[in-house]
């Protein structure tokens, strides 16, 4: 039997994305840099996933709610896998350059594609459902005070 990815507790750089995110997908995203990209265990395939997020700045270092995409998001034919983190909380400013560290507890669903944008975007809220639901439980809660967290 194969060993559980989870959890799998990582840092990265919060770097521009395709721009799709707010605009098309009301949905904002913060994108993970390359290297953090390219050191992914296999182990962790193509998919939605849920967990929480810490932004790491000046005057933020709260843990918040979030569903990830990992993968080359089909619907849209990219060619290079990504990391884009949907923190579960509304923020005035983008975050570019700052650092985000996510802990991923579980997965949603593999990464698939879409007939429409409006499939997409109804996939996406039921994702942003499922994480808060799953995020609630005490198994989910007890990396809140995860040493990884407090570095």
């Amino acid at each position: 039997m194969l060993k559980s990815p989870f959890p799998y507790f990582t840092l990265g750089t919060i770097v521009r994305g395709f721009g799709r995110g707010s605009k098309e997908l009301a949905c904002p995203t913060a994108n993970l840099d390359e290297t953090t990209v390219e050191n992914l265990p296999t182990t962790i395939d193509e998919g939605v996933y849920y967990g929480w997020a810490q932004l790491l700045t000046k005057t933020n270092h709260e843990i918040y709610k979030m569903v990830t995409s990992i993968g080359t998001n089909p619907f849209y034919n990219n060619e290079k896998k990504t990391i884009e983190t949907h923190i579960m909380n509304e923020f005035a400013n983008d975050f570019y350059g700052e650092q985000l560290k996510i802990v991923l507890l579980g997965k949603i669903r593999p990464m698939k594609t879409f007939q429409n944008l409006n499939e997409l975007t109804s996939a996406i809220q039921q994702d942003i459902t499922t994480a808060n639901c799953e995020l609630n439980s005490n198994r989910c809660r007890q990396y809140l005070n995860h040493s990884f967290f407090k570095k």
